[in-house]
């Protein structure tokens, strides 16, 4: 089953996201073949990063809350949100 993860960054939280992108890049990763797409939201100027979507392939939603609370941008508090969505993959998956 795959999920969306839609997370939402804290205002004026850039030095937060600057400084554990390397990590978290690292944890997603880590993955492996359950991690399906994943990049960052930015404001209008499509530079300034201001959130993140990210889709996993994960058996519940209990075990894709572990992977988005794993997360060292959640771990760090980067986000003011995050919703967890199941999500139905239907045009453009290279799978199919």
């Amino acid at each position: 089953m795959y999920f969306a993860f839609i997370c939402t960054d804290k205002p004026d939280a850039l030095p937060i996201r600057k400084a554990y992108r390397p990590e978290h890049l690292a944890y997603l990763n880590g993955l492996g073949a359950s991690l399906k797409i994943a990049g960052p939201f930015t404001a209008e100027d499509g530079e300034t990063m201001n959130g993140s979507l990210i889709v996993i392939e994960a058996p519940s939603l209990a075990a894709a809350r572990d992977i988005a609370a794993g997360d060292p941008f959640a771990k760090a508090g980067l986000f003011s949100s995050v919703e967890i969505r199941p999500w139905l993959w239907t045009l453009g998956n290279p799978e199919e």
